[in-house]
């Protein structure tokens, strides 16, 4: 997945420093009650599947050196292989991210339990991806196993530290819904039937990851709206995919973008726009303290850039059609 904005200097930011190299970010009862009730919630909405069963295995053929490798089915354009390689090299990444999240919460808190459950169901994804592309040989398999053993051996760093349980949920919030629209715009680009519902699956998954951390973000801002302000424009204005970290990456964001699979106007659009303006509501937020009022403009003002970017890029798309 692409860098999916502009990286503009740090907003105000506040907030107490975590201990030692463990987060442990201490939840009061409210939001471990509310992390109780979703975590419910998601176990009553989500669907159990079998990656093996959405993979077309009648496809797979041994693979032989010395033979030029080639696709089972049509070939899929640049900018999807680009989209699928790096959704696949981030999944494979789950057990750093497991690792930043588990360490953040309590053992025996509910918000601890349901990372488990999320890392259980984000390794799916990685298991289907991979199927699917090894049979298919959309992309180069010894490539994309020198690319894993990169990935993997160089880990996860966040961008910007958390600083709270709210940084940590905004910022998840933001992942998790990103990723749910990079799947679904490279599942309606897909040539392969199967590969098609495979993304459609695996976005359907990330939607339900996204409606939890989303809604626990809310529930952590509506108790400290001040200091959820601060840390929303903490997060939002310093936001990277953990995909960056991928060899190649700036290529593959090029033409992720190119395809419409993941952009500027995608994110301001289906990212940005719906989450900040339309369910936080964060221009009609009362009751801030003056930290707060500054990040809200400093926030605000960066979405506004980031629209007026998007504009640009489609103007010169317009006028250059085939740059």
């Amino acid at each position: 997945m692409p860098k999916d904005a502009p990286q503009p200097n740090g907003g105000p930011a506040a907030g107490g420093q975590p201990d030692g190299n463990r987060l442990g970010f201490a939840l009061s009862e409210h939001l471990e009650a509310c992390a109780r009730t979703l975590l419910d919630r998601h176990m009553e909405r989500s669907r159990e599947w079998f990656p093996h069963q959405l993979v077309p295995w009648r496809l797979g053929r041994d693979a032989d050196p010395q033979v030029e490798p080639d696709t089972a089915g049509p070939p899929e354009s640049t900018g999807v292989r680009s989209a699928l390689l790096v959704n696949l090299l981030t999944e494979d990444n789950l057990p750093y991210y497991f690792h930043h999240v588990a360490q953040a919460f309590p053992d025996d808190s509910a918000m601890n339990e349901w990372v488990r459950r999320w890392a259980a169901e984000e390794q799916r994804h990685s298991i289907v991806l991979r199927d699917w592309i090894c049979v298919t040989r959309q992309l180069d398999l010894e490539a994309l196993e020198r690319a894993r053993m990169h990935q993997v051996s160089t880990g996860f760093a966040p961008g910007v530290r958390a600083e709270s349980a709210c940084d940590g949920l905004v910022y998840l919030a933001f992942q998790e819904l990103a990723t749910r629209v990079s799947y679904r715009n490279t599942g309606q680009q897909v040539l392969d039937r199967a590969g098609a519902a495979i993304m459609n699956r695996v976005a359907t998954d990330e939607n339900l990851h996204f409606l939890f951390y989303r809604d626990m973000a809310t529930a952590a801002m509506e108790e400290d709206p001040s200091a959820g302000m601060v840390a929303l424009d903490r997060q939002v204005t310093n936001f990277q995919m953990p995909g960056t970290s991928i060899a190649g990456f700036a290529a593959h964001a090029t033409a992720i973008a190119a395809a419409g699979i993941y952009d500027y106007r995608v994110h301001s659009d289906q990212i940005l726009d719906p989450l900040v303006r339309r369910h936080w509501k964060v221009e009609s937020i009362c009751g801030l303290d003056p930290a707060a009022e500054a990040a809200r403009d400093h926030l605000l003002a960066w979405m506004a850039r980031v629209r007026r970017v998007a504009d640009r890029l489609e103007d010169q798309r317009v006028r250059e059609p085939s740059a």
